[in-house]
């Protein structure tokens, strides 16, 4: 059996985790900033999995703090894009540097 290397899944896991931070500070859009916060929840589930099935094959503690940050990921995209439609309501718009409530 071929398996991946350690270095390859930190690697790619590595990759998008910066690529949602670039998407996180470089949008404006709410939903996209959404996005990006997602992505870079997932490098990290990635992360859980593989240090899980590389230093301990024989527990399963990474794949419930998985489950763990999945759930609490559905949850956060709720709670988002309720407060992102209140936004919409109030402002007709989403982009974040057309309220002044929202800016850094």
């Amino acid at each position: 059996m071929n398996d991946i290397p350690l270095t390859h899944i930190l690697f790619v896991s590595t990759a998008l985790f910066f690529i949602g931070m670039y998407g996180l500070f470089t949008r404006r859009n709410m939903i996209t900033m959404l996005m990006s916060i997602e992505l870079m929840l997932n490098s990290v589930n990635i992360n859980f999995v593989a240090f899980n099935k590389y230093l301990y094959p024989d527990q399963l503690n990474g794949i419930f703090f998985t489950i763990f940050i999945i759930t609490i990921a559905a949850a956060e995209a709720a709670v988002a894009i309720a407060i992102i439609i209140n936004f919409y309501r109030s402002h007709y718009s989403i982009d974040v540097e057309d309220s002044g409530e929202m800016k850094w």
